[in-house]
C-alpha cells in the first residue's frame, strides 16, 4: 500500500483552493482533501474539477445519520470519482453497511470507505466526561475499527498514536488515515492527539493528513515537501 501525505483544502472558496494548488509545479499533484467548508460552499463541481486536474481526492464529509439517509447520500457521491469517502463509526453497523451499499457503483467498484473513530481534537478526558464513553481512547478506537471492518469498510480515521494497535489487531491492509500530524516546531492548534510526520511513519500510518502546517506556512510547497520527506523516510 502506497503511503502519502494528504493536504486538506480547508478554504472558503474554490478560487482560494485553486490559488493554493497553483503553487505546485505542473508535475507535482498532491493528494488533497475536501471537507465540509469547501464542499458546502462550492458543491460537487469543485470535486470534479480537482479530479480533472489530476489530483487524488479524499472527500471528508463524515456522514452520520440514519442508514437510509446515508445510503442515499452515498449514491449521490459515488460518481464523483473520488478516491476516499468517510463516515462516523458512531453511526453503527447498519448505517455503515448501508453506506457501503450506496457507495458501490453498478459495476461493483467503489471509492475507499473509511470510518472516523474519535476525532484527533478529542482528548481522553473529553471522551470520558463529555461523550460518556468509558475506557481509553485506544480501546474505543479498536472497538470502532472492529465494527468498521466487520461491515466491509476499508479502514478508519484515527490518530497516529492508535495505529500500532489497529494494525496488530486487523492487519497491515486495513487502512489508517491519520490527522493530527504536526511538525515538531508547529503549533498544535485545536489538536489533542498528535504526532510528527516521522513519528507517524514509525507508528505505521498509511496516510497522514497535514493541514495548517502546510496551508498556513510561509512557503506551502516547501512545507509539503518537508512533510513528504519526513513521512516517506528521507528525513527526520
Amino acid at each position: 500500500m502506497a503511503k502519502d501525505v494528504i493536504i486538506p483544502l480547508d478554504f472558503a472558496s474554490a478560487q482560494e483552493a485553486f490559488a493554493f494548488l497553483s503553487l505546485f509545479p505542473a508535475g507535482e499533484k498532491p493528494f488533497v482533501k475536501i471537507g465540509m467548508e469547501l464542499f458546502y460552499a462550492e458543491g460537487p463541481a469543485v470535486a470534479r474539477e480537482i479530479k480533472a486536474r489530476g489530483h487524488r481526492l479524499f472527500l471528508d464529509l463524515k456522514l452520520h445519520d440514519i442508514p437510509n439517509t446515508v445510503k442515499k447520500a452515498m449514491i449521490s457521491l459515488r460518481n464523483l470519482d473520488v478516491d476516499i469517502c468517510n463516515l462516523h463509526a458512531a453511526g453503527a453497523g447498519e448505517m455503515m453497511r448501508a453506506a457501503l451499499e450506496g457507495l458501490t457503483r453498478p459495476d461493483g467498484t467503489h471509492p475507499l470507505l473509511i470510518a472516523v473513530t474519535q476525532l484527533t481534537s478529542t482528548s481522553q478526558a473529553q471522551m470520558n466526561g463529555e461523550l460518556r464513553i468509558p475506557g481509553t481512547v485506544e480501546e474505543t478506537v479498536l472497538a470502532y475499527a472492529q465494527n468498521a471492518k466487520s461491515c466491509g469498510l476499508d479502514g478508519i480515521v484515527c490518530s497516529p498514536l492508535e495505529v500500532p494497535g489497529v494494525k496488530a489487531a486487523f492487519g497491515t491492509e486495513f487502512l489508517t488515515v491519520t490527522p493530527g500530524v504536526r511538525f515538531a516546531d508547529s503549533e498544535t492548534d485545536d489538536q489533542s492527539r498528535i504526532a510528527t510526520p516521522a513519528k507517524a511513519r514509525q507508528l505505521g500510518s498509511d496516510y497522514i493528513v497535514v493541514g495548517r502546517p502546510i496551508t498556513a506556512a510561509a512557503d506551502p510547497l516547501a512545507a509539503y515537501r518537508r512533510a513528504m520527506r519526513a513521512f516517506l523516510g528521507d528525513a527526520s
